[in-house]
């Protein structure tokens, strides 16, 4: 059977392109706020309200384990979200999964504080702890495929960019509510000022909405679906089929995701609580490290789309484990120019260009019947492996404050996901309308 050319399949129309990553950068941006501001709140408020300890390092500690659960339902709501998505549409996956995450997290900003209700308190929290992690599980590669499978084959690094430009974002969005909530005296801000940041979730619902709604569905899915090459169990297939490529996505997500939370969540706490730096200083810092990589998420897309994929992430993950120790070293000196020059340092060049990459490398690592549930699934396996990294984190931190054990863990992580790395084959010329393994477009 003779199948269509990739310039056939993907949608090269300007309008059509436009709506559809102002759908992805809008959608991803307002569903990772969702998720970013209960890291941020595991770190400043949540220790207090829901979990209160006569020692505040466990309170702490606890809040951050709750934080943590998310991550372990992630592959769950990539396992299941990934089968509506392979099986009935991108799009119309990506609308319900704007609902679980806006839904759960603004009532968590109704919820009764350990106050109130006691035990009941904690469990409801996780509760919607856990639904966020189901839609979060799902968003991102269903946002990235959408994108992938849009964008024209020569420029898919660039388009698929904004997807992770639309999570830091989200990042940016979730810090400055903090931070401006962080300005009422602290009695206001722990009896009501710590809900806005959730309540507002409810009116970004309905702006996700109407943006997702407007996009068109994945021309590459429509003329799979009209071949009747949908398939009944995508999830078994991707076991079945892409054994290693699972694995390449399971050990590239490791490093970035805990790097991520390791310097947006972790530090966060650490610079707050035991260094004594200003929380305004911190968070300033996340800030800016968000905003460093909104703007370096399409330069180092386009560089990828000359150079490759790999090149990049092997790049990226390298610096970063070189970097952990003078960042923390920086981090120590309490300055805050240092402090926010350590962030700033490890974002552009330590995480941006793999996380820039990571779109369109997880798109072009399983074919079009199975990508949503591929890319899904192994990506948040590997997240799920490394987002107990601020639990992990805060209880690696000695006595007296040093770090040194929490820099040689992240180094750890970078290994295994350079290994990942390395063994991906370069597939930034492979054609992805193929539905089984993709195959290099000079080759059709």
């Amino acid at each position: 059977m003779t199948t269509s050319r990739p310039d056939d399949v993907t949608d090269t129309r300007p309008g059509g392109l436009r709506r559809v990553v102002t759908g992805a950068l809008v959608g991803t941006a307002l569903e990772w706020y969702d998720f970013f501001i209960y890291g941020t709140a595991a770190a400043l408020v949540f220790n207090r309200l829901f979990f209160p300890q006569s020692d505040p390092a466990v309170g702490t500690l606890t809040a951050f384990l709750t934080f943590g659960v998310g991550f372990v339902f992630r592959p769950l709501g990539g396992i299941l979200f990934g089968h509506i998505g392979d099986r009935i549409g991108r799009r119309e996956t990506l609308i319900l999964t704007t609902l679980v995450m806006g839904v759960s997290t603004g009532v968590i900003g109704l919820l009764p504080t350990y106050d109130s209700i006691g035990v009941w308190a904690p469990v409801l929290l996780v509760v919607l702890r856990v639904m966020q992690g189901l839609g979060a599980g799902a968003e991102f590669g269903g946002a990235s495929t959408l994108l992938a499978e849009h964008a024209p084959p020569a420029r898919r690094g660039y388009y698929t960019s904004f997807a992770q430009t639309g999570v830091q974002i989200g990042l940016v969005l979730a810090t400055v509510s903090f931070l401006l909530v962080g300005l009422l005296p602290e009695e206001d801000l722990l009896s009501w000022g710590w809900r806005v940041p959730f309540l507002v979730s409810f009116a970004l619902i309905g702006v996700a909405l109407y943006v997702r709604l407007r996009v068109e569905e994945s021309p590459v899915f429509r003329a799979m679906a009209a071949q009747q090459r949908v398939i009944r169990m995508p999830v078994l297939e991707v076991f079945r089929s892409y054994p290693r490529n699972m694995l390449i996505g399971v050990g590239a997500h490791i490093a970035d995701t805990a790097a991520v939370y390791l310097f947006a969540t972790f530090t966060v706490s650490y610079a707050t609580s035991t260094l004594d730096v200003p929380r305004s200083t911190v968070l300033t810092g996340v800030i800016l490290f968000g905003i460093v990589v909104i703007i370096l998420q399409p330069v180092y897309g386009t560089l990828s789309d000359r150079i490759g994929r790999k090149p990049l992430n092997v790049f990226s993950v390298v610096f970063l484990a070189a970097f952990i120790f003078p960042f923390f070293l920086l981090l120590r000196t309490e300055q805050p120019v240092l402090v926010v020059l350590a962030l700033v340092v490890a974002t552009a060049f330590g995480v941006a260009p793999m996380i820039a990459v990571q779109p369109a490398f997880y798109a072009e690592l399983f074919g079009a019947r199975v990508r949503y549930s591929g890319f899904a699934t192994s990506r948040e396996v590997g997240a799920a492996l490394a987002g107990f990294t601020p639990l992990i984190a805060a209880a690696m931190v000695t006595d007296d404050g040093a770090p040194w054990w929490v820099a040689l863990y992240m180094i750890g992580l970078c290994a295994v996901s350079l290994v990942a790395f390395l063994a991906a084959p370069e597939m930034k010329d492979m054609d992805i309308t193929e539905a089984g393994p993709a195959k290099l477009i000079s080759e059709r």
